[in-house]
């Protein structure tokens, strides 16, 4: 299906979005080995659309999506975190038949913006996550003790996490410990201890943990790490900089903690060095089925 045709589908025939995720074939979770290989595509929506430093990279959107489809048809792929913008465009090519999906919920906390802490649900609705049949919803959860906005976040995201659990659905939480820069730049801070107390804010969300897991990213001493929580977790890939070969490294390496159960990679995929997506998702999928 070309852009001109979900085009003209949108323009013509926008019932067919409803249509083809009611008609999509479904499948559980998880399947007997317990892990999952999850392709990520909701950076566009924050204003994110670079990638090794290189601006406007994910700007093309018939190419990303060529290339979440190729990406999507690889043997061992479970499936997808998206915005609905997107996640439609993968129902109505076909893409998503027989796999694992999850709406991507806060997306307004835009890159760069002087309100980028505060991460309003401008994304998914847990509504809209159970009419279209998805596995579950994803939260970017940044915290910054000096950003009063944070309170809120955590306020909507721990209302997000109970109601998706009264409907039987994941809460994909991805938490940070985040602080602004000398020029008022948004970081992340990666060392373990604040990737801990991060896992410990997150996990505390809502009046039920019975059906959270984690994104959380790949950092030192991860084995430590890891007994922050109980909760399955997912890696996420991030933007990639340096050798790929160090990045495989040390996804490979990670998924042998017994609390991590696979992959959520979006950039580091999708957009290789060497151009070759399927080749590079043949790799992680290798690591997380080893």
């Amino acid at each position: 299906m070309t852009m001109t045709d979900l085009t003209e589908i949108r323009a013509r025939h926008p019932h067919r979005i409803a249509e083809a995720w009611a008609a999509r074939r479904r499948r559980r979770l998880l399947e007997d080995d317990g892990r999952l290989m999850i392709v990520a595509a909701d950076h566009p929506a924050r204003g994110a659309l670079s990638v090794r430093g290189e601006s406007g990279a994910m700007a093309n959107r018939r190419d990303l999506l060529e290339r979440l489809a190729t990406a999507l048809a690889r043997p061992g792929v479970d499936g997808v975190l998206g915005t609905a913008d997107v996640l439609d465009d993968l129902a109505l090519m076909g893409a998503l038949e027989g796999k694992v999906v999850f709406g991507s919920m806060n997306r307004g906390g835009l890159a760069g913006s002087t309100f980028e802490m505060d991460d309003r649900m401008t994304g998914h609705t847990v509504e809209e996550i159970v009419a279209r049949g998805f596995d579950g919803g994803k939260m970017l959860n940044r915290i910054c003790f000096d950003d009063p906005a944070t309170v809120s976040m955590l306020e909507r995201s721990a209302q997000a996490v109970d109601a998706l659990a009264a409907a039987q659905k994941v809460a994909m939480l991805e938490p940070f410990i985040s602080v602004r820069d000398d020029a008022g730049r948004v970081k992340n801070l990666l060392d373990p201890d604040s990737v801990i107390s991060s896992i410990a804010i997150a996990e505390g969300l809502g009046a039920t943990s019975a059906y959270t897991w984690l994104k959380l990213p790949v950092v030192d001493e991860l084995e430590r790490v890891m007994e922050a929580t109980t909760m399955p977790s997912l890696l996420l890939g991030g933007d990639p900089q340096g050798d790929p070969e160090d990045t495989y490294a040390s996804w490979r390496k990670a998924l042998e903690i017994d609390t991590v159960r696979g992959l959520i990679v979006g950039r580091a995929l999708l957009y290789p060095p060497d151009g070759d997506v399927a080749s590079a998702v043949d790799t992680a999928v290798g690591m997380v089925r080893a």
